[in-house]
């Protein structure tokens, strides 16, 4: 190999991995997608499951009257996005035209689950203790469980998921678009051996007792349909993930939880997710209930 093409290769492997950074970079291009009456506020704070400060973006109409409190939706982000995700890749913000808040907080890599290594990683906790109260105390949040849903993508559905089926008493709605469902169940492998040890430092090693309660199968048959809140599922017919939220939603019908499920054509990307947003908000908005 000549020094030329050496140093080509090399300028090329840094242009890739910046590519491949950007999107969790704070200075990344920002373009939200907004409408006229709308509008955003992003707001770092302070978690104390986690430690350190958190970001999260709110969606919510330009005029709020005095007085008056508003349901909220959390959206949850996929792997290696950020909390930007929602308002930048899809039509989302404008729902909020409609009196909602709409909450899309920063998951990084989590899962949204307390994970077993390192242990101060809990962001269950921080989406549950930390972000719920703190966005009721700085905006018009209406609260209990009738007023709230819970939505995600990829990673963020299985969170989504996740965190109904463990606190069913917070949310009256979740939504798991492409969800990641079956990833607490997945076995380690060699030649995925960066992404085992992940799940392993998540949920600990195949068998354990935090892989058995993350497991939302495992979860569902032992839940209480009554309790639990509305499930809304989506899978795209290309994907990997389908036969694993055939298999879930197959499971809500057996036990006779209240559920849609869901499949079209198409893959594993905002193209697929975006459209699913009329059909998705339509069933929420019947579901959120105002004290």
């Amino acid at each position: 190999m000549t020094r030329a093409n050496s140093s080509l290769i090399y300028a090329l492997a840094a242009v890739i991995l910046g590519f491949a950074g950007c999107k969790k970079d704070a200075s990344s291009p920002d373009h939200p997608r907004l409408t006229p009456n709308i509008t955003f506020r992003d707001v770092a704070f302070r978690s104390a499951a986690l430690g350190r400060n958190m970001d999260y973006r709110v969606i919510s109409p330009s005029v709020v009257p005095p007085g008056q409190k508003l349901p909220v939706i959390y959206l949850l982000h996929g792997g290696g996005g950020g909390f930007r995700d929602w308002s930048n890749y899809s039509d989302v913000a404008h729902y909020a035209e409609s009196g909602i808040l709409l909450v899309m907080p920063e998951g990084d890599s989590s899962y949204y689950t307390n994970a077993v290594d390192p242990p101060g990683d809990r962001y269950e906790d921080y989406i549950v203790q930390d972000l719920i109260p703190d966005v009721e105390y700085r905006f018009p949040a209406a609260v209990g469980r009738s007023n709230r849903a819970i939505i995600g993508v990829s990673m963020g559905g299985f969170g989504a998921v996740n965190l109904a089926l463990h606190h069913p008493n917070l949310f009256a709605f979740a939504g798991g678009i492409s969800s990641a469902i079956d990833v607490s169940r997945r076995a380690f492998s060699i030649k995925r051996l960066r992404q085992s040890r992940h799940y392993n430092s998540l949920f600990g090693s195949s068998g354990s007792l935090t892989r058995h309660n993350n497991d939302p199968f495992l979860l569902a048959r032992t839940a209480n349909p009554e309790e639990a809140p509305y499930f809304f599922l989506t899978c795209g017919e290309q994907e990997g993930l389908l036969p694993a939220n055939r298999e879930f939603a197959a499971l809500l019908a057996k036990r006779h939880f209240k559920y849609e499920f869901h499949t079209v054509r198409g893959g594993h990307d905002w193209n697929q997710w975006n459209a699913w947003l009329p059909i998705i908000f339509q069933s929420v908005s019947v579901r959120l209930k105002p004290n």
